[in-house]
């Protein structure tokens, strides 16, 4: 029997109506994967700096300009392989000439957390950067700070390295928390900070701006899913130079350059002076400094050169996300997050007045405070000069020994995390980022260290800044008498220059009552393939070229006997440190 017309035709609606369903379907899977876009996943094998380290090439024959990334592959440069790992290096040079720890063993785990600093995220696309300055000073080390093709996978890093950070903590001892030593932004912009937070709190980045070339093609400017940082860990944030200077260098409202504000969201690209020789001529209109092509593979830099060569000043995309911070902006944008805890420490703060200092203690039942402390110039300091010098005004000063002698008083051990270390560097000026010799400054740096060293309390002075992996003994001025008025200073690298790490730490009761504080730099498990893995050739293709390996292995500019090389970059060790016959008594009863 025949079928029937009117089943003939139901069977047709029936068709169109599952065609038309499973269109809607595609339809909405389309758009729900363009508006859901992937991550990037790091490699599964997680391991540290005490296993593995990365062992960078040996530097190609056929030099090359730092900007020809192009050629980066043809002629060797970036290449690594993994080398062997890094011992704890145990120092004990705080301790007393007779001190012996051959019977100690750790007692009592107190903390255990991990640092990040120098991340530098940067805007590749905004229009007064100072990229042209690297090809006036091809191999000037600074100069690779204002270029280098790292710059296209800040955030990339970062995202890598919290997702390291997150399988330490599942696989490992968990975290207490994290601290975040500053230079989170390249520039003060208000996209860079934005992009930082949100990669820490896991959400879409778009890590592009302007007309946000290249986004659908090119893997440096495509949006991806940051993984976030483990919800369970609480975060907390310095300050550094870079987050309210421009460049790190120069106050955006108190310099010769009048228009410095203005320039951030302007759609004419920057002209100034080659400043790195002489920071007057800021207002000098010589060379246009130009932007990447975000529509390139290798990030190729256009409008930049001699005004001269140009009939009309070049011209981007405007952005008003672009727009520079100031620190109380800066400061309150951390109150937007969806991680733990809300303003990451300027909660505990006046923010108000963007005053960056406060003091957090981490564990209730572990008697160790942390003194976040700003020891950044200030905006109105009046120097002409690179504003990367460490520095204390009244009020951070005063501020410093009250929360060093309240921790006294309260028998707590203490640790500073400010952004710029101390005493590493030759006096200012003959260092940009030595202690700063002004009348503004409230305190020089021998009664500085003077005033920390009358804190037996102090265990460490934890840095950034200078983007190395140092550590330096502060001796007590009585090493027989008092050797617990020693502390030691643990600097931490950058997540955009080679090393590119990140520090763990944990500290430990030992069974004679001393402390040990056991740090291990961590690279970020980047999988190949990824823009983490591109962004590690470029990083060490960038010090291959530069020339600056001496500089990460063996920096040491004032000669001093308790800073030690650092072997591929790197240095972990455990630091011992001598509590007063007080805390002793304290820790005995908390811990017998």
């Amino acid at each position: 029997m025949k079928p029937s017309y009117e089943f003939k035709k139901f069977c047709l609606v029936f068709l169109m109506g599952m065609l038309i369903f499973f269109l809607s379907g595609c339809s909405k899977s389309v758009v729900r994967n363009q508006s859901q876009p992937e991550g990037y996943p790091i490699a599964s094998d997680i391991q540290t700096t005490l296993q593995r380290t990365i062992a960078p090439g040996p530097t190609p024959a056929t030099a090359i300009n730092l900007g020809e990334v192009s050629k980066y592959s043809q002629y060797g440069y970036g290449n690594w392989t993994y080398g062997s790992g890094l011992p704890y290096d145990k120092r004990l040079d705080i301790m007393p000439a007779a001190y012996s720890s051959l019977a100690v063993t750790k007692k009592t785990k107190l903390l255990n957390f991990f640092i990040i600093s120098d991340i530098h995220i940067t805007d590749k696309e905004s229009p007064n950067q100072l990229i042209y300055l690297q090809r006036l000073h091809p191999k000037l080390p600074v100069g690779a700070s204002l270029y280098s093709g790292i710059m296209m996978y800040t955030t990339h890093v970062l995202d890598a390295a919290v997702q390291t950070v997150n399988a330490l903590h599942n696989k490992a001892n968990p975290f207490d928390f994290g601290l975040s030593l500053g230079d989170t932004c390249n520039s003060t912009q208000y996209n860079e900070l934005r992009w930082y937070i949100d990669v820490l709190d896991g959400k879409v980045i778009t890590p592009s701006s302007g007309a946000h070339l290249g986004a659908d093609t090119i893997d440096y400017q495509k949006p991806y899913q940051a993984a976030g940082l483990d919800k369970t860990i609480p975060w907390y944030q310095a300050l550094g130079n870079h987050d309210h200077f421009w460049i790190g260098s120069i106050p955006v409202d108190y310099s010769l350059r009048k228009d410095l504000r203005q320039s951030f969201i302007s759609d004419e690209v920057f002209a100034t002076g080659d400043i790195l020789t002489n920071p007057a001529i800021i207002n000098n209109h010589d060379y246009y400094m130009g932007v990447f092509d975000g529509s390139t593979p290798y990030g190729d830099i256009i409008n930049a050169g001699p005004v001269g060569n140009f009939s009309s000043a070049p011209k981007v995309a405007a952005d008003p996300d672009r727009r520079s911070l100031l620190r109380m902006e800066w400061m309150t944008e951390f109150f937007n997050t969806s991680s733990s805890p809300v303003g990451h420490g300027f909660n505990l703060t006046d923010v108000n007045n963007g005053f960056a200092c406060y003091s957090f203690v981490p564990k209730s039942n572990i008697p160790i405070k942390v003194i976040v402390l700003d020891d950044t110039q200030k905006e109105d300091d009046g120097s002409a000069d690179i504003h990367g010098h460490g520095f204390l005004d009244k009020a951070r000063w005063a501020w410093l020994k009250k929360e060093l002698a309240d921790g006294d008083a309260a028998g707590q051990l203490m640790i500073i995390a400010a952004h710029v270390p101390i005493n590493v560097e030759v006096t200012a000026p003959k260092s940009e980022m030595g202690w700063w010799l002004n009348p503004q400054n409230a305190v020089t740096l021998p009664n500085l260290i003077a005033e920390l060293q009358s804190h037996p309390n102090l265990l460490m002075w934890l840095s950034g800044h200078r983007h190395l992996n140092t550590v330096k003994a502060f001796i007590s001025p009585d090493p027989v008498g008092a050797p617990e008025k020693g502390f030691w200073q643990i600097e931490t690298p950058s997540l955009r220059d080679f090393p590119q790490q990140f520090r763990t730490f944990k500290i430990y009761l030992n069974s004679d009552n001393t402390i040990s504080i056991v740090t291990t730099d961590v690279d970020p498990a980047v999988k190949d393939g990824t823009p983490a893995a591109t962004s590690r050739k470029y990083a060490i293709a960038a010090a291959q070229i530069v020339g600056t390996w001496d500089v990460t292995t063996k920096w040491n500019p004032t000669n001093d006997p308790t800073i030690k090389p650092m072997p591929t970059g790197s240095y972990n060790a455990e630091l011992v440190k001598q509590l007063s016959a007080e805390m002793i008594m304290k820790m005995q009863t908390l811990y017998p």
